[in-house]
């Protein structure tokens, strides 16, 4: 027998023994059965809800990531319930109902035990056949651990390796974050005095604790939703957000009244606060021209101006 014939007796059972097993399978794609026991052993958590929100069903992937132990004891809660912003939800909904459209959006849950997790909802709305009722459907993906890696990358990306501070990447996100027209702020620009010569004399080692420690200063100063940020090498702003004039001037006097000590650097120091309509970057101008202003007035070399100060040990 040629063993590539196809038109014979065992190709043709070969041929109808296929067919069966595609319609077998095929068949069971479709059983209600298969479908369930697919839907329960996903990873993903599968829920049903109402238009207001009540949960009709969820498989137990979505109550693992409630912490609950039962269906029943999920449905003791609506869907906005256990969500963190409920207006979020319901915006996406909205969207949803609008274009009929499925979408993927990310969610901030709140589990029945406080804790806070990440998730993406995927959803899309479906017209029940037998009432008529609006449903929605949707999968939830705990996306937390990788929500939190993105933002452990975010703040590193953001942050000087040395010191710890805000870099200039910061520095450039806030300018386009900060408006200008509501907001006020200032600016406080802070060089360390001939700080090359320092470096060369004492080894780049003993620079890196002079900028750690100037750092710590620095940050000593100023409240939680201010911000340090180094610049340059040996250049220094903080920004003060909200601040009003005197506010900024008593921290700028503190930064140079702080009393001598064992470390042989001194900083230099320029302010400023915003203008109506004035941009951050126009802010921080000002007070480097000032700092520059203070030295020509001065008329001492870079390391014996009084704007400098004594830093304490390192």
């Amino acid at each position: 027998m040629d063993p590539a014939d196809t038109t014979g007796p065992a190709a043709k059972s070969a041929a109808r023994e296929s067919r069966k097993k595609r319609a077998r399978s095929e068949r069971s794609l479709k059983d209600p059965w298969t479908l369930g026991e697919f839907v329960r052993n996903l990873q993903e958590g599968v829920y049903i809800t109402t238009i207001g929100g009540r949960i009709l069903d969820a498989n137990p992937a979505f109550l693992r990531m409630f912490g609950v132990k039962s269906l029943a004891e999920l449905r003791q809660y609506t869907a906005e319930q256990l969500v963190v912003k409920a207006e979020r939800r319901q915006e996406e909904l909205a969207a949803i109902a609008k274009d009929g459209s499925v979408r993927d959006f990310e969610l901030e849950i709140r589990r029945p035990d406080g804790e806070v997790r990440t998730v993406l909802d995927t959803a899309y709305q479906v017209i029940d056949p037998e009432n008529g009722e609006t449903l929605y459907h949707g999968i939830l993906i705990d996306i937390t651990e990788r929500t939190q890696l993105e933002q452990q990358l975010l703040r590193a990306a953001l942050r000087d390796p040395l010191t710890g501070c805000f870099n200039r990447r910061f520095l450039g996100d806030m300018e386009r974050a900060l408006d200008p027209q509501e907001q006020a702020w200032g600016a406080i620009v802070i060089d360390i005095d001939d700080f090359k010569d320092y470096n060369d004399r004492y080894g780049h080692h003993i620079g890196d604790r002079v900028l750690m420690r100037v750092s710590r200063f620095l940050l000593s100063l100023v409240r939680a939703e201010d911000a340090v940020i180094r610049i340059g090498g040996d250049e220094f702003l903080l920004l003060l957000i909200g601040s009003t004039p005197e506010a900024t001037a008593e921290v700028a006097h503190r930064l140079r009244k702080t009393g001598p000590g064992a470390v042989p650097v001194s900083v230099s120091v320029g302010w400023a606060v915003r203008r109506p309509g004035e941009s951050l970057e126009d802010t921080i101008r000002r007070a480097d021209r000032q700092l520059i202003q203070i030295r020509v007035r001065e008329r001492q070399p870079l390391s014996r101006r009084r704007e400098g100060r004594r830093l304490p040990p390192v």
